[in-house]
């Protein structure tokens, strides 16, 4: 079927000139009144629409705003023959894909409505299989609606099926092994074994019995025992922390890879195995082979599909969904009824980097619902470590112009004296003292700001 473009220009020569120059390719509706193509984009998807700057008595960019809010799916493309960048920035501000100067090179045009048209194409396949996995993916806990999420729930639903090697990278916390779990209850294998090894946790000299097993005798103590290749069978094995895995083990590991076949300790049967086979690591590994401390054979066989998972620093934007989604979990868990957070706790959250990532979230969210009292978690329910960082963030890293002019002296007095008294672990005569006030004045602001529970 061929995309639909909308083509809005108060010319009628221009319209008739575009829809000759497109109808072969594109399905093309033409408009010299802004209302009447807003009223068609109400009732019918359209891929592209080229907006002129000026229709008649209209902004163009006002007429984008609008397009916009009645389908912000739709790709627009601005047409002007008065160019400036000033309208541009504005345009592209506003949600434009491009931005062409009148007169308009046709074949240059065609290339900017083939990339509008593959721009759509790509984000509605990212919102169908977002919209797809969201049922899936809450038994997995992966919560997040950032771009740099729904291209990992795309990858997870691409991959859930087929057998090719993945390996998830990123920093630890991020969410690594909910990934490899998503792929396997999501996939052909979910009704299998699913089973974790982490590379790091387990001595270097029992690691290879409990991935490939042993044979009675085969090292003292040693007893008939299957490996988890073994158990996997048929099913999925993650192997977390690969980057961590010895040397000796690595050709091993090789070796099932290549061949679908491992022997046990103390045995000489090589037996087969049947099992999709997911690494994850928040290590180089580039930088490890360079040490010889990888196997670039290996490092080539697990990574034929890489999922880079993002820190949860790059997309602070999922911090608002993961607190709801920990605060009802523990709430629970704790038997303690925990209703939400203030928006003073959840911006001093948003401001700190996390370098723990939703991990951490999840350890300071619980630490506060444990000392909350109120029902409510509060800025004087978090740990130090977020306050001390936001407030020397602030001051440190902005200007004093900028500071002020984002917070009231009340607030930066507020949070200083927070910070103080969480630093004193609530001795008054402490933080009058640091703080360079009386005691009565110290008493006085504690009453005015509520904080009489930081003691």
């Amino acid at each position: 079927m061929k995309p639909y473009v909308m083509i809005i220009d108060d010319e009628p020569g221009i319209c008739t000139s575009l829809n000759l120059a497109l109808k072969n390719d594109y399905n093309v509706v033409t408009f010299n009144s802004a209302q009447q193509a807003l009223k068609l984009i109400e009732n019918q998807n359209f891929h592209v629409v080229l907006l002129d700057l000026k229709i008649g008595n209209e902004s163009g960019l006002d007429v984008l705003k609008q397009i916009k809010e009645t389908d912000p799916n739709v790709v627009v493309i601005m047409m002007t023959a008065y160019g400036s960048i000033g309208n541009s920035v504005e345009a592209m501000k506003n949600g434009a894909f491009n931005y062409l100067t009148k007169p308009l090179d046709i074949d240059e045009l065609m290339v900017h409505i083939k990339q509008a048209v593959d721009y759509y194409k790509l984000n509605e396949q990212v919102r169908f299989l977002s919209d797809e996995l969201k049922s899936k993916r809450y038994n997995h806990e992966i919560i997040g609606e950032s771009q740099s999420m729904k291209q990992v729930y795309m990858l997870i639903d691409k991959l859930k099926d087929i057998d090719t090697n993945v390996l998830i990278t990123g920093e630890s916390g991020s969410g690594k092994e909910l990934v490899a779990k998503a792929i396997h209850e999501t996939g052909k294998r979910r009704h299998e074994r699913y089973i974790v090894v982490n590379c790091a946790a387990i001595p270097e000299n029992l690691l290879e019995a409990e991935l490939f097993g042993c044979r009675k005798g085969s090292f003292t103590g040693a007893v008939d025992r299957k490996g988890k290749f073994e158990l996997a069978d048929k099913g999925t094995i993650f192997l977390d922390e690969i980057g961590d895995m010895p040397l000796g083990l690595q050709s091993k590991l090789l070796r099932v890879l290549q061949n679908k076949e491992f022997t046990p300790l103390g045995s000489s049967v090589a037996l087969h195995t049947d099992v999709r086979i997911i690494t994850a690591t928040n290590r180089d590994l580039k930088s490890l082979i360079e040490k010889g401390e990888f196997r670039q054979d290996l490092y080539f066989r697990i990574n034929v599909m890489e999922i880079k998972m993002p820190a949860l620093r790059e997309r602070k934007s999922d911090i608002p969904a993961l607190c709801d989604h920990f605060i009802r979990n523990l709430s629970k868990n704790l038997n303690k009824s925990i209703k939400g957070i203030t928006k003073e706790a959840l911006d001093m959250l948003m401001n700190y980097d996390f370098p723990g990532n939703v991990r951490q979230l999840e350890n300071i969210l619980e630490y506060a619902a444990i000392i909350n009292s109120t029902g409510i978690i509060d800025v004087k329910d978090l740990p130090d470590e977020i306050s001390f960082r936001n407030l020397s963030k602030d001051t440190n890293e902005k200007s004093i112009d900028e500071f002020l002019s984002e917070n009231s002296l009340k607030e930066i007095e507020k949070r200083a004296i927070i910070a103080t008294l969480k630093k004193n672990k609530g001795r008054r005569d402490l933080t009058f003292r640091d703080l360079g006030i009386s005691k009565r004045g110290l008493l006085n602001k504690i009453k005015e700001y509520g904080l009489n529970q930081l003691e």
